[in-house]
């Protein structure tokens, strides 16, 4: 921890530099602002722009964000790479300061978003805190006066959270948690079931007023629509697969909440089978967020990489000698005997890096090694895709993952998810072939009724 004994630290601006410490709650005795900051000590945090051509304006800008109430130990709020996410959103910004109570640990079990705060009490809490920002100002901003010190807002979609699992962790998964507390990793829309609200005045009503079911409409996660809507670069051979009557094939490794594969399953007809190498997160999502195992979704648990491996070594051994039933040997059941050519049309990959110090890396680099592309080809039908959700540490090594992956498919394509994150990255295993009409193709138009919206807010497609 640091202290503005050492203000020095904050006179210039130097790339990445992340410092944090306590500071007295200069409005803890006011009353009006104690539902916000009320802790006698505020944790102040400092992160400069790892941009130099920021860094380095002759007109730097700083801004400020107090961090919302009862989410102090959250990933974003808590730990430098949350920090550096927030302030990536941000390219015009030179330092980013976050303020907020002291963490309470351990975090309340029921969350409820707090009512915003009313301009009066903006105001009293931007005043009072104007000594302390001016403090952590770089000596540039004052060359014309007094800097204006720019205070933002922070929203998301949490109304109300409730804990419903904790687990017992391993040392080495409680560093992990230490690193990354509280990061949402999976998320499912809700809404009243219908008819269950009581009788009165809707505007009136609380939550607690509602029963409510899973959406399994929505796809939530800025990047689940475009990774299913590129599903139109091969339309028309799903297509083809339907009308055959057979059911598309996916191969879904990252499980999580199972969103993505009931989306799947129950909107557009596919068989799936999902890998994900946390036992609690598939126990979490059986019981919570809707995911069912049945005939035409198979759940394992295992790692995602040697999954691929093994089921690479199935197809290998298929080519010269007959097995019988297509399996691996951790129990899910892949195929059946009476299609031996049975691979995957498309392979939707959703995994993070396990390495904490990487932040939020996506997939994790054992996915990109060459041995690994060349087994998620075998498996790929023949004009199946690979799908991944990227979220490189830098642009040098998003391309340089590019290359990789020349040398093992034909054509490749990204979306920016436009969210300042995310990418998805999209293999073919051939090379695309010209779609039928809408009119002719009922594959597509579902897909477009489903995703065409969202997708269009999503980004756009870039061929390589």
């Amino acid at each position: 921890m640091a202290t503005l004994d050492a203000a020095a630290t904050f006179e210039s601006l130097v790339p990445s530099r992340f410092t944090t410490l306590n500071f007295p709650n200069p409005s803890h005795s006011t009353t009006t602002t104690r539902h916000h900051l009320y802790s006698p000590l505020l944790r102040v945090a400092v992160l400069d722009s790892p941009s130099r051509s920021t860094i380095n304006n002759n007109s730097p800008k700083i801004a400020a964000m107090l961090v919302p109430i009862h989410r102090e130990t959250d990933w974003t709020f808590s730990t430098e790479a949350g920090h550096l996410q927030l302030l990536l959103n941000l390219p015009e910004i030179s330092r980013l300061i976050l303020i907020g109570n002291l963490p309470i640990d351990p975090r309340p079990t029921i969350y409820n978003k707090p009512p915003p705060i009313d301009q009066i009490n903006q105001s009293i809490i931007k005043e009072s805190l104007r000594p302390l920002l001016f403090a952590l100002c770089p000596k540039s901003v004052f060359n014309s006066g007094l800097p204006e010190i720019q205070f933002l807002g922070y929203e998301d979609d949490v109304i109300r959270s409730v804990t419903v699992v904790r687990e017992r962790v391993s040392e080495e998964e409680v560093e992990v948690f230490r690193r990354m507390p509280n990061l949402v990793q999976t998320q499912m829309r809700i809404v009243p079931k219908r008819g269950s609200h009581v009788n009165g005045d809707l505007g009136s009503m609380s939550l607690g007023d509602f029963e409510f079911e899973l959406d399994t409409v929505s796809l939530v996660q800025p990047y689940f629509a475009p990774m299913v809507a590129i599903l139109s670069l091969v339309g028309s051979c799903l297509e083809e697969t339907i009308r055959g009557g057979f059911r598309p094939k996916a191969l879904c490794l990252g499980v999580g909440g199972g969103a993505l594969l009931t989306f799947l399953n129950e909107q557009l007809g596919f068989e799936v089978v999902g890998v994900e190498a946390d036992e609690v997160a598939l126990s979490v999502a059986r019981k919570y967020f809707g995911l069912q195992d049945g005939k035409y979704v198979r759940v394992c648990v295992g790692d995602g990489i040697e999954f691929i491996g093994k089921l690479a070594g199935q197809v290998r051994k298929l080519n010269s000698d007959y097995l019988g039933d297509f399996s691996v040997d951790n129990g899910c059941w892949l195929g059946n005997a009476d299609r031996l050519d049975d691979k995957f049309d498309v392979i939707m990959v959703d995994l993070d890096s396990s390495d904490v110090g990487m932040g939020t890396m996506a997939p994790p680099l054992e996915f990109v090694e060459k041995s690994v592309l060349r087994d998620a080809r075998l498996v790929l039908s023949e004009h199946g895709i690979l799908v991944i959700n990227m979220i490189p540490p830098n642009r040098s090594f998003y391309e340089l993952l590019v290359h990789e992956f020349r040398e093992f498919f034909s054509e490749l394509y990204e979306i920016d998810v436009g969210n300042g994150e995310n990418f998805v990255l999209v293999a073919t295993a051939t090379a695309i072939r010209s779609a039928s009409s809408d009119t002719e193709n009922s594959f597509l138009t579902k897909l477009k009724l489903l995703c065409a919206t969202r997708y269009a807010v999503g980004g756009h497609i870039t061929k390589f």
